[in-house]
């Protein structure tokens, strides 16, 4: 693998980000044309709509399969920036400090994550301005 950097640290599953996702949106628009362009008083109308409501199920489905591990990856990341704030400087790290950025610094050397948390904190800069500020990329390739 590269050595990760800011243009390259987004990891993509082909076949889940666009294969599935691209399936999943076809079935939906298909699924909700069909009960559209029939007649209630033809025949299997409840058969569209039951088709329909099962793309939009999985839909749904393939949402939350995605939100729930990042949300348990997000917890897991606070944790262990924190621990090494802490072990940096002994202090907890700062409250103003969202999980979003704590995820941006996760990327940033242990020299260079203190002024950034300082400014980050300050500043309120914005996940992709914390990594853009990063000079010596740490890479995090255990992220999904």
């Amino acid at each position: 693998m590269n050595e990760q950097n800011f243009a390259n640290h987004y990891r993509y599953a082909k076949g889940y980000h666009y294969l599935l996702s691209g399936l999943i949106l076809i079935g939906v628009i298909a699924s909700i044309v069909n009960v559209v362009s029939h007649s209630p008083n033809e025949g299997g109308y409840i058969s569209d709509i039951l088709i329909a409501l099962l793309f939009i199920c999985v839909a749904l489905i393939f949402v939350f399969l995605r939100q729930f591990p990042l949300k348990a990856q997000d917890r897991a990341i606070r944790a262990e920036e924190g621990l090494r704030y802490f072990i940096l400087t002994r202090k907890p790290i700062d409250s103003r400090i969202t999980i979003a950025q704590i995820a941006a610094l996760r990327f940033a050397p242990d020299d260079e994550l203190l002024p950034l948390v300082d400014r980050a904190a300050a500043e309120n800069l914005s996940p992709t301005d914390i990594k853009k500020a990063i000079k010596k990329w740490k890479s995090d390739t255990h992220r999904v």
